[in-house]
Formats: structure tokens, C-alpha cells, sequence
């Protein structure tokens, strides 16, 4: 635990922000890549449902003490991933090509995520001062899974009731 304070000093602090942000900005650039290139090819429940599923293992972290966080964090995390999860589903349509379904393109998406990336930033850099880094990065994973999982839930949804209008043999590959 001394080694991690000693990260955790002044400069040490200011450092793991900036890598940690640059992290968020390759990682938010590449959902937009894979957003757009995903647009190209049928969806299936497997391909909206298990994002989140695999997301989930990053609860592992809470193992550490260093990444807990208190109960009010966790419901102002989760609260504020509700909210942010409104502006994705808003933007997150489908439509039926060729019997199959696929997700629209949308150049609002690309926009609404880098909206909610720099608002990630600009949060990061306040609370930083603030909150603990471990705390820090708990809260923020735990934003991140209260977007995903409320939006890849109303993506199946939404889903479920085009398959439900497809004409002829339901796709093999839909849970």
C-alpha cells in the first residue's frame, strides 16, 4: 500500500490523470471506429448483450480496498451513468435491411460520445482534487458499467421487437 501512495503523490497523481485520460480518449475513439464499422453487418442479441457481460469482470477491482468506494459515491457513479445512458439510447436505432437487422448510423452518436468524454475529463480533473485516485477510477468504472448496461438493455429490447416483426425464419444467431 506505500508503494501505491508513493505513485499517488503530487506529480504521481497528476501523471495517472493524464495517462488515465489519454486511455479514455484511444478507448472512447475506438468505439466510435467500431461503432461505425459494426454498422455495416447484422447485430444479434450475443453481439448487444455481451459488452456489458464482459465489462463486468472489471468488478473485480473492488477486491482492493484501494478502488471502494463509499455508498454515496456508488449512487451518484450510477446515477450519472443512468443520465449519460439516455443521450446513447436516444441515438441508438435500428432497421430492417434484406430480413436482417442492423444498427442505423448516426452522426449524433459519434458527437453525444465525445460530449460525454470530455464532460468524463473535465469531472476527472475536479474530482481529482478531491477523491482518491483508486476511489476515483472505482467511480468512474462504475459510471461507465451505469451507462452500458441500461443502454445495451434497451438496444436488446428494442431488438427483440424488430426480430419479432421480421418475416420468415428467425436468425440462428439471436438469443
Amino acid at each position: 500500500m506505500k508503494q501505491i501512495q508513493c505513485l499517488l503523490d503530487e506529480r504521481g497523481m497528476m501523471n495517472m490523470l493524464i495517462a488515465s485520460s489519454i486511455i479514455a480518449v484511444l478507448m472512447g475513439s475506438l468505439v466510435i471506429f467500431v461503432r461505425m464499422k459494426a454498422s455495416k453487418k447484422p447485430v444479434s442479441g450475443r453481439k448487444i448483450i455481451l459488452p456489458p457481460i464482459f465489462m463486468s469482470t472489471g468488478a473485480l477491482m473492488f477486491l482492493f480496498p484501494f478502488f471502494r468506494v463509499t455508498l454515496a459515491e456508488l449512487l451518484e457513479a450510477v446515477t450519472v451513468g443512468m443520465v449519460f445512458s439516455l443521450l446513447l439510447i436516444k441515438t441508438s436505432k435500428f432497421e430492417i435491411k434484406e430480413n436482417d437487422i442492423y444498427l442505423k448510423r448516426s452522426k449524433a452518436f459519434a458527437f453525444i460520445l465525445i460530449g460525454l468524454l470530455l464532460i468524463r475529463l473535465v469531472m476527472k480533473a475536479f474530482l481529482s482534487k478531491t477523491i482518491d485516485y483508486g476511489q476515483l477510477s472505482g467511480m468512474f468504472w462504475i459510471l461507465a458499467f451505469g451507462m452500458i448496461v441500461p443502454w445495451r438493455v434497451a438496444m436488446y429490447v428494442q431488438y427483440k421487437k424488430l426480430l419479432g416483426q421480421l418475416d420468415g425464419p428467425f436468425p440462428t444467431k439471436s438469443i
